[in-house]
């Protein structure tokens, strides 16, 4: 019998190559959404009015009464705020041996991680704003619209007449949804059976309802129209990558750290309005 790769596979060079495949994974949103980024590595404060001068109409000579403004706050990182942190060891064995630029490697899929465990925290419905930031479905005072069903195009409407009962600003808005959400309207049909949302063949990859971008987020905690010209995040570090070649010496060892700071608020929190189902 003649020797082959089939029988001898002991005598096959065996090639490894130095791509490293990742997996699939959302890219990071948030930030990208257009909120106002505030570099800071302490606490911030922004002054806001919450209610300005009402004129009335006077004639010659008439008295004008005294008209008061009042102001408020929104704070952003305080001193208690947490980072995001990990950090991976590896051998300098494994670092000369691999067939990829290990450190490279390691320190693209670190910060890739990191950024996106904050995107998901920031669309979550997590956080106190004191130790760890508030996600989009944990902030106070944002308008709410009960969905008893499933989600429709009515209830779209509905929630963009209640951002603009409150002056919010469509053209800097985005609807946040889920994948599932997104296509279940779009499979939505007239009696001809014709879909009611058409794609915009001048746009490639991008979403619209209504004329308004469509932000796809999978695992969040509902549905909602978000004005993110509205929200303002504090950045401290973003995220920062230190390389310790010398912390881990006694066991021959290097390390990637990776630490984000960051926090997010609402500047007027009834510019966003969330779309839930009650609770059965």
């Amino acid at each position: 019998m003649a020797l082959d790769a089939a029988n001898s596979p002991e005598l096959i060079q065996e090639t490894v190559h130095t791509m490293l495949i990742q997996p699939l994974q959302e890219t990071s949103q948030f930030l990208a959404a257009g909120p106002r980024i505030i570099p800071t590595a302490g606490p911030v404060r922004l002054p806001k009015i919450t209610s300005g001068a009402v004129p009335e109409w006077y004639g010659p000579n008439e008295l004008i009464a005294d008209d008061d403004v009042l102001f408020d706050e929104v704070t952003l990182m305080p001193s208690t705020m947490k980072s995001l942190k990990t950090m991976t060891k590896f051998s300098n064995e494994l670092a000369r041996q691999s067939v990829v630029a290990l450190e490279s490697a390691l320190r693209e899929r670190l910060v890739s991680d990191v950024a996106k465990a904050v995107d998901a925290h920031l669309f979550g419905a997590t956080g106190d704003g004191i130790t760890t930031p508030r996600g989009l479905f944990a902030y106070e005072g944002v308008q709410n619209l009960a969905v008893t069903a499933d989600l429709t195009l009515d209830n779209l409407m509905d929630a963009q007449g209640l951002a603009l009962g409150a002056n919010s600003n469509l053209g800097t808005s985005k609807w946040v949804l889920t994948s599932a959400e997104f296509i279940s309207l779009r499979k939505l049909k007239d009696t001809d059976g014709r879909y009611l949302l058409q794609p915009d063949p001048t746009q490639a990859g991008t979403y619209v309802l209504f004329g308004i971008p469509v932000i796809i987020k999978n695992g969040i905690a509902g549905s909602a129209l978000v004005d993110f010209g509205q929200i303002a995040v504090a950045t401290d570090v973003a995220p920062a990558v230190t390389v310790l070649d010398q912390t881990f010496g006694d066991f021959d060892q290097q390390a990637i750290r990776v630490v984000y700071r960051v926090d997010a608020a609402p500047l007027n929190p009834e510019a966003i309005v969330t779309l839930t189902v009650p609770a059965v």
